[in-house]
């Protein structure tokens, strides 16, 4: 929803945004829904899936207006750095386009936690919510940061949408907000123990690989032979074990592993993922 808020107060129909690949489904469903003109620029694993800014150069147009990233990566991971960022926020200056980053997954990076990119220059527009790291998703709790004037359109949208909102969910969100710390170091126990699971895994599966992170509660692995939504039908059917089909990010040979939740059953689920490789 603030992605959705962002880009409605920055966009009109026709408006050209200009939007990562691979990228989480939802940011590209709101540009079509606003009638924007998407283009795209390629984020490879042969370069980590870094953020190139040499790549947004060569996308860029004058008609660009929005620039869109997520960081931490979604479905990689991937961190993009302040120096990075500084250079895309220089490229959108150049021809009159902001930088929207959403933040969801940024304090997932438990040690020299980045400080968001809002504060990197006027271009910045940043979205996040206490949906991913700090684990309480049914609060719908999300907040924009942006100049006055472009957040108060954002605040006006959101009063067709949202009039009154639920008055216990927000008490309870201010409640999580005296506690986030104590939220943030639970969340990285659990996360810190699937990913070691997951990289000893992953070591093991000469049929998979992924390009591994040092921070997120996400993976994106790829299947190195054969169709991936034919093998995440058979682990779903067969060993009752879900994960997130490359396809919705446009990457049909790829999946999305998940961490945080639960370790007895992230250990559960990366066995069965096993047994249906054995079948596959």
């Amino acid at each position: 929803m603030a992605n959705h808020l962002a880009m409605a107060a920055i966009l009109d129909p026709g408006d050209e945004v200009l939007i990562e690949h691979p990228a989480y489904g939802p940011i590209l469903d709101v540009a079509q829904y606003l009638h924007a003109n998407v283009r795209r620029f390629s984020r490879n694993s042969e370069d980590g899936w870094a953020v190139n800014p040499g790549e947004i150069f060569r996308c860029i147009t004058p008609r660009t207006r929005l620039i869109v990233i997520t960081n931490l990566h979604n479905p990689t991971s991937v961190l993009t750095p302040d120096s990075v960022l500084r250079e895309v926020g220089d490229i959108a200056r150049s021809v009159g386009a902001l930088v929207l980053v959403d933040e969801v997954y940024l304090d997932a990076v438990y040690e020299r936690t980045p400080r968001t990119s809002f504060r990197l220059g006027p271009e910045f527009v940043v979205t996040s919510s206490l949906t991913k790291v700090y684990g309480v998703s049914g609060l719908r709790c999300g907040w924009i940061l942006a100049h006055p004037d472009l957040a108060w359109k954002m605040r006006r949208l959101n009063d067709l949408y949202s009039a009154t909102p639920v008055y216990p969910g927000q008490l309870l969100a201010v409640a999580v907000f005296k506690h986030l710390n104590l939220l943030r170091e639970k969340a990285r126990r659990i996360v810190n123990a699937d990913r070691n699971m997951l990289r000893n895994f992953l070591v093991r599966q000469s049929a998979l690989s992924a390009v591994w992170t040092d921070w997120g509660t996400t993976s994106f692995v790829q299947l190195r032979d054969g169709n991936s939504d034919d093998f995440l039908e058979r682990l779903r059917t067969k060993f009752d074990t879900s994960v997130v089909p490359g396809r919705f990010f446009e990457m049909p040979d790829h999946f999305r592993i998940g961490m945080g939740a639960n370790t007895e059953m992230f250990t559960e689920g990366l066995n069965r993922i096993s047994q249906a490789l054995g079948d596959h």
